[in-house]
C-alpha cells in the first residue's frame, strides 16, 4: 500500500515550499487534501510527481508548484467567494475550500463534473458547488466573485468572465503564446482589470479561450 501521506509531505517540501510559497493556509491545505483521490485511478501512482497530470481532453491537474504559486499570489481570504474554472476531478476546488468561505467549481465535461461532485462530497468539502457548463461563461448567477482562477491556459480572456469579478477582486490564469506560458494576476478596480506577470508555467489551452484567428485571403 503506497504511503500517500509521506508522498504528500515530500511534495510540499520539495515542490511547494522551495517555490517561495510560505502562506500557512496553502501549505496546510496541500498537506491535507489527498491528491491521489482526485486523479483517474490509473494515475494514482503519479499523483505527487512534479508535472501536470492529464485528465482527458484539454484538461489537466496542474502541477503542485503552479497551483500553489497561483494561490499564493491570489491570497484568498476566509470570507471570500472563489470561482474555479476547469475544476477537473475537484482537486483545486478541494484545496481552495480550505482557504475560502465557498467555491463555485465549473466543469464543462459532464462526467468529470459528476466525479468532482462525488470526490468533494466523499471528503466532506461541503462548501463547494459544482456547476456544469461552458468554462468561458463562468457562473454569473452565483457571483460576483472575490477570486477567479482558471485550471489551464488561455490565449484570450473573455470580458464575460472579468465582469464577474467584484471590485477589488483578483483573477489568475496561464496566458500562452506558442510554447511559452506566463501566469498573470489581474486586479479589478472600477471595472478595469490590470494584469501583472507573476511567473512562467504551461498548460493546454482551455476550450473557449482560444484567440480569434484572422483569416487571410
Amino acid at each position: 500500500m503506497p504511503d500517500y501521506d509521506m508522498r504528500r509531505t515530500i511534495m510540499v517540501d520539495t515542490q511547494v515550499r522551495p517555490s517561495d510559497v510560505t502562506k500557512f493556509p496553502i501549505i496546510d491545505a496541500m498537506l491535507n487534501v489527498p491528491r491521489e483521490d482526485f486523479v483517474p485511478d490509473a494515475k494514482r501512482e503519479a499523483a505527487y510527481v512534479g508535472d501536470s497530470i492529464p485528465l482527458g481532453g484539454d484538461r489537466v491537474l496542474l502541477e503542485p508548484r503552479t497551483l500553489a504559486k497561483m494561490l499564493d499570489a491570489l491570497n484568498i481570504q476566509p470570507d471570500e467567494l472563489v470561482l474555479d474554472l476547469g475544476c477537473g476531478l475537484g482537486y483545486s476546488s478541494a484545496v481552495m475550500s480550505r482557504l475560502a468561505e465557498a467555491v463555485v467549481a465549473v466543469e464543462s465535461d459532464e462526467a468529470m463534473a459528476a466525479d468532482a461532485q462525488t470526490n468533494l462530497s466523499d471528503h466532506g468539502y461541503d462548501n463547494v458547488a459544482v456547476v456544469t457548463g461552458p468554462l468561458a461563461e463562468g457562473a454569473a448567477k452565483h457571483g460576483p466573485y472575490d477570486v477567479i482562477i482558471l485550471q489551464g491556459a488561455v490565449e484570450q480572456m473573455p470580458k464575460a468572465l472579468t465582469d464577474q469579478l467584484k471590485d477589488g477582486g483578483r483573477i489568475s490564469a496561464i496566458f500562452t503564446e506558442g510554447e511559452l506560458g506566463t501566469v498573470r494576476i489581474g486586479y479589478n478596480f472600477d471595472g478595469q482589470v490590470n494584469w501583472r506577470d507573476a511567473f512562467h508555467a504551461s498548460a493546454p489551452v482551455l476550450s473557449g479561450f482560444e484567440a480569434k484567428r484572422a483569416f487571410a485571403l
